[in-house]
């Protein structure tokens, strides 16, 4: 039994492991903690999402929303983004990825426990060119089908920089989705069981 034990402790261990692909901190591991629904951009189609953002990370105001491991959010710090607002409803995860930021000693990014729906609601706040955000990433967990109502509430909030770029990963075919008419695909692939996107916002 205690072999067993150690054994599916270990598999989680390394399950839960994300790795930073570029910048500063490329090749950095991070463990994160199981949470219902938490599930990291691959790192296959994370390098491919930041290989299509080439010329749009630096010095930018990046969005992560429904944050789960900050793997999207920490990628665009490594790769010199200005500022990273993760948003997460579970308390643990939010408590991972403030960890990473001390860890890795990283400015310019904030945590916030809070639903993506809450959080948009009050982000209208947000004024000035200088502090909206030019690039967005949308990675809810699928099984909760949120992407329809988030995009437009997104879209609606005024946060959002004319020529923003938005990463969308869903369970679905980003093609039949209800999307905003003004985002304009760039890039759409898949990989498995996911479908992934770069959009651009058309003002």
């Amino acid at each position: 039994m205690p072999r067993r034990s150690t054994s599916k402790r270990t598999a989680t261990a390394q399950r839960n492991t994300l790795r930073i692909i570029g910048g500063q901190w490329r090749g950095r591991k991070l463990s994160f903690p199981d949470v219902p629904g938490l599930r990291p951009t691959a790192d296959r189609v994370r390098e491919t999402l930041f290989n299509w953002l080439q010329g749009w990370v630096l010095d930018e105001n990046c969005l992560d929303l429904f944050a789960g491991s900050g793997a999207c959010g920490l990628e665009a710090l490594s790769r010199g983004a200005r500022s990273a607002v993760f948003v997460d409803a579970s308390r643990d995860a939010s408590a991972s990825i403030q960890a990473h930021l001390s860890l890795l000693g990283a400015e310019g990014g904030s945590v916030v426990t809070m639903s993506a729906g809450q959080w948009l609601l009050g982000a209208s706040a947000v004024t000035g060119e200088a502090n909206k955000f030019g690039l967005v990433f949308l990675d809810p967990p699928f099984a909760d089908d949120a992407l329809t109502g988030i995009v437009q509430q997104l879209e609606t909030s005024g946060i959002l920089k004319p020529r923003a770029q938005i990463y969308l990963e869903s369970g679905h075919n980003l093609a039949e989705l209800p999307l905003p008419a003004n985002w304009v695909m760039r890039k759409n692939l898949r990989a498995g069981a996911v479908y992934y996107g770069l959009y651009e916002r058309r003002a």
